[in-house]
């Protein structure tokens, strides 16, 4: 194993849509030593603004700036979701490069998308996530030089302590076990998309839920086929580098 790392003090998640990463937030917000933010890139392209540490944000590079400036006050934790493309993060290269530690979280998109069209039946194909997903983890390999971290949802739940102990020791941070379990509840960064982490405000650990037979009709599907055959290639790139435990 190679030497670890500093611990950074701006550590970022980025997920495919619908793949456990309100879980993985809760376990980092439940860890006690980062300052947890959720989804922040995701809610200024929704709503136009973030709210962040008490500063009305409108574009992304005041974002990354607040985010910066927060970092240097105590650690931070990002997860956010790649429903859209940030083309502010993409043109940061300090950010993408030095600034932070970019780790990414990836599930079949089989499962994904049929996760995702329950929850909106209008889904659009570029918000299924894979393919601005990728475009980041290409830009954070190109520019540092190294592989980032990917985590496969499947074996989140399959072997979590093992997967979240190498997760750490990857991106340069202690392993807190105690964290891998944390009390079912609402949180208040969920408000504005609370319906979308139901699952997640049930949960009390990383399990297998009630989607795990999501994609058997997606490829027969025929919008939701589409979807998967223009996402898949951006996966599979993704998940051959994916952590191995």
């Amino acid at each position: 194993m190679p030497d670890r790392k500093a611990s950074p003090s701006l550590l970022i998640l980025w997920s495919a849509p619908r793949s456990r990463s309100t879980a993985f937030f809760r376990m980092m917000a439940e860890r006690g030593d980062f300052n947890a933010v959720h989804e922040p890139f995701s809610y200024l392209a929704e709503f136009g603004y973030v709210e962040l540490g008490g500063a009305r944000l409108t574009t992304e590079a005041e974002l990354i700036g607040r985010l910066r400036g927060r970092s240097r006050e105590q650690p931070v934790f990002v997860k956010d979701t790649t429903d859209e493309r940030y083309p502010g993060v993409l043109a940061d290269e300090a950010f993408l490069a030095r600034d932070a530690e970019h780790a990414f979280l990836i599930r079949h998109p089989s499962e994904t998308i049929a996760s995702y069209q329950r929850l909106n039946p209008d889904v659009e194909r570029h918000q299924i996530g894979f393919e601005a997903q990728h475009e980041i983890f290409a830009a954070v390999r190109r520019l540092t030089g190294r592989e980032p971290v990917v985590v496969d949802a499947a074996d989140l739940v399959a072997r979590p302590e093992a997967t979240v102990e190498s997760f750490c020791a990857r991106v340069g941070i202690g392993f807190r076990p105690e964290a891998l379990t944390w009390r079912a509840e609402q949180r208040e960064e969920w408000t504005p998309s609370r319906r979308w982490h139901a699952d997640a405000a049930a949960s009390t650990g990383f399990q297998r839920g009630g989607t795990e037979r999501d994609g058997e009709d997606v490829a027969s599907h025929p919008v939701l086929g589409e979807y998967l055959r223009h996402h898949l290639p951006y996966y599979e790139e993704l998940h051959a580098h994916r952590l191995t435990v």
